[in-house]
């Protein structure tokens, strides 16, 4: 179990589901490649690591995962004090209006996190408007869809976890 998802949602190293998701070693192996790529890109754009973080830490809090939270916060943490200077990682806050970039990302994540269905054109406009590049938009959507995977993926394991 090498995998931050195994480990956040605390999959046993032996039994059913451990021998279960050995079987599906790659489909785990491109979760992970696909965890490095939406958090820890090669390109951060205007979308840098520790915003990453924070909003990764954010959107398990909203779904209260606490694996997953402990690990972006661990993350987040490992950029220094001044990583979250508007403590987006905490569900509520969010930075002042005149952040513009920043304000319209956190309230994408919230939305999408919150209440995927209520999406729309609308929303990713907001973001442009905020001047948010085309590129950075597709980065934060990217994110944004793959830690909300994550999320639900570690929850099911979580409960299959439990059950013996």
């Amino acid at each position: 179990m090498t995998n931050i998802i195994e480990k956040a949602a605390n999959v046993p190293s032996t039994g059913p589901l451990a021998e279960a998701l050995a079987v599906r070693s790659k489909l785990m192996d491109l979760t992970q490649a696909s965890y490095e790529a939406a958090l820890l890109p090669s390109d951060e754009g205007q979308v840098p690591a520790n915003v990453r973080a924070a909003l990764a830490c954010r959107m398990a809090r909203i779904c209260q995962q606490a694996g997953l939270t402990q690990h972006y916060a661990e993350l987040l943490a490992g950029y220094g004090c001044e990583a979250d200077p508007y403590q987006l990682a905490e569900p509520g806050n969010k930075p002042p209006a005149s952040e513009k970039r920043l304000y319209a990302m956190v309230e994408y994540v919230d939305l999408v996190t919150q209440s995927p269905r209520d999406a729309t054109k609308a929303d990713i406009h907001a973001l442009s408007e905020a001047g948010i590049k085309e590129d950075d938009i597709v980065r934060l959507a990217g994110l944004v869809a793959f830690v909300n995977y994550q999320l639900r993926v570690a929850a099911v394991l979580s409960v299959m976890g439990d059950a013996k």
